[in-house]
């Protein structure tokens, strides 16, 4: 990765600043378009096979994929910039929880949510 995320933010912030978008991008409005840029992620993934979906990051959907891609990343620092969310820091907290919550005796090579493991 070749620039830090405050460095990306700091860009964001100047890009947004420079078109006066702070007006539009409250909490509720960055989570909606984060949601939507995800949606747009999805939708270049629905119905392929999961060959298909590797085909698709070797051909020229690749640059479709990495725009949305691009687009989800933008909407989630530019709320961490606004509300002054430390992303690594909250990573790595959330991370604690799911190590608590998916321990590697229970939860190794298995897709169930932490409240279905065996209680023993």
């Amino acid at each position: 990765m070749s620039e830090n995320l405050i460095t990306l933010q700091s860009k964001i912030a100047d890009f947004c600043r420079a078109r006066d978008w702070d007006q539009f991008h409250g909490a509720k409005d960055l989570g909606i378009g984060l949601v939507t840029e995800a949606s747009e992620l999805l939708e270049i993934f629905r119905f392929q096979s999961d060959q298909q979906v590797a085909e698709l990051f070797n051909g020229p959907r690749r640059s479709d994929i990495e725009d949305e891609m691009a687009d989800v990343l933008f909407f989630l620092l530019r709320m961490a910039q606004r509300y002054d969310v430390d992303l690594p820091a909250a990573l790595k907290s959330k991370m604690k929880k799911n190590e608590e919550k998916y321990p590697v005796e229970k939860a190794k090579g298995s897709n169930k949510k932490y409240n279905q493991f065996d209680p023993s």
